[in-house]
């Protein structure tokens, strides 16, 4: 294996453990991590992008919005919820740490901004308008 595929690969593995991580943990952002995970696995090696594109994970999440179109307002609602939610729990456990609680306000402020006008928003019973075409990604 080339040396600049090992590199892709073992980025994308770090990426994906800290997407996992990402999913539980108030401060790490899951979604980041992940796009970075299917960037690395497409330059990498065929066989981890078919595995990391057949994850539920990647299908409910990453597909549409790797493809161009953007999310379903179901999943981006999930999504900024769920943050919404982890994020407070870590903001109440800094009730002693004023610059982490403004830290953590402004990322959060960041990701509900991002997704609110930089994310498009599809219908979910939109029919297929972009077909993925991953050798490009390649």
């Amino acid at each position: 294996m080339k040396l600049k595929k090992l590199f892709y690969v073992v980025i994308g593995c770090i990426a994906v453990g800290l997407g996992a991580l990402g999913a539980v943990l108030p401060l790490l952002p899951a979604f980041p991590f992940l796009l970075l995970a299917a960037y690395c696995f497409a330059k990498s090696s065929e066989r981890l992008h078919k595995w990391f594109t057949n994850t539920r994970l990647y299908k409910n999440n990453l597909e549409s919005y790797v493809q161009g179109r953007g999310m379903t307002r179901k999943t981006k609602i999930r999504i900024m919820v769920t943050v919404t939610l982890l994020m407070s729990v870590g903001f109440l456990m800094m009730d002693q740490v004023p610059v982490g609680r403004i830290v953590l306000g402004c990322v959060w402020l960041f990701h509900i901004l991002y997704f609110c006008f930089r994310v498009k928003t599809i219908k979910a019973d939109c029919p297929e308008t972009y077909t993925a075409d991953r050798r490009n990604l390649q």
